[in-house]
């Protein structure tokens, strides 16, 4: 599975951004999509999903951070406001065929640095 995430940048506390995810060579049906991130010297963790049962979103992202995707485009969107700067991180999305967003994805791509200035 090829992941190109995209739509990273330097913003203020406070700002918006909006980071899209295309993926490709998929050999199934995806059913879930995530988005991820991970600060530096901390682990990747999993903050938005849309799955068989519905969206969720991790406590530290709800109600600023939202995410969607467009099945034609095979693109998933996270539009993130309100940014602090603890939201700063590499995001990664990813895709599976089932409901599982935790499974230990073989490929990652390169993703998206996000840098919230204070």
């Amino acid at each position: 599975v090829q992941l190109q995430a995209s739509g990273g940048g330097l913003v203020q506390a406070g700002g918006s951004l909006k980071l899209s995810c295309q993926f490709s060579g998929t050999t199934f049906s995806v059913n879930a999509v995530g988005w991820y991130r991970q600060a530096p010297g901390k682990q990747r963790d999993l903050i938005a999903g849309i799955s068989s049962g519905g969206t969720d979103y991790a406590n530290s992202v709800k109600g600023r951070f939202s995410i969607s995707r467009d099945n034609a485009k095979n693109t998933v969107y996270l539009q993130m406001n309100n940014l602090k700067p603890e939201d700063t991180a590499i995001y990664y999305c990813n895709v599976a065929g089932d409901d599982d967003l935790l499974a230990d994805f073989p490929s990652w791509g390169q993703g998206t640095l996000v840098t919230v200035s204070s």
